[in-house]
């Protein structure tokens, strides 16, 4: 769920990256890609406003988080660090999960540049991911 008062400050951004996102996809002559992000977002942008949620507001979260992009996510990390910086991590099957770290992220990427490239969600989706090895 979204908090309505935030939407006066975040729908504006979101049409915004919306109007550059169909722009160029007519200058490349990707107009069906630029109608599917149109009508996909503003479908999204309706739903936010009457229900407080759509289905994949997750990929919206970076402009309702306010993060700027490229930013990490936020996660339990950064819980824990609010609370202290003296914690412990224990990562079990460590030989099997400290490798895939590096694969989820890139599985992500590259899904979700598929969706961005034929006009299924805007390129701030992209902010919305497993964390890189480096910031774990």
């Amino acid at each position: 769920m979204t908090d309505p008062e935030t939407y006066k400050n975040v729908f504006p951004i979101i049409k915004n990256d919306l109007e550059k996102q169909v722009a160029l996809f007519k200058k490349e002559g990707k107009l069906l890609e630029a109608q599917r992000i149109n009508q996909r977002t503003n479908f999204d942008l309706d739903m936010i406003r009457e229900l407080g949620y759509v289905n994949g507001i997750e990929n919206y979260s970076s402009y309702f988080e306010n993060r700027k992009p490229g930013q990490p996510p936020y996660t339990l990390l950064d819980y824990f660090k609010k609370c202290s910086n003296d914690f412990l991590t224990i990562i079990d099957e460590s030989h099997i999960t400290v490798p895939q770290i590096r694969g989820m992220y890139n599985g992500d990427q590259g899904r979700k540049k598929n969706l961005i490239d034929y006009g299924f969600r805007l390129p701030s989706a992209l902010d919305n991911r497993p964390l890189r090895f480096e910031e774990l």
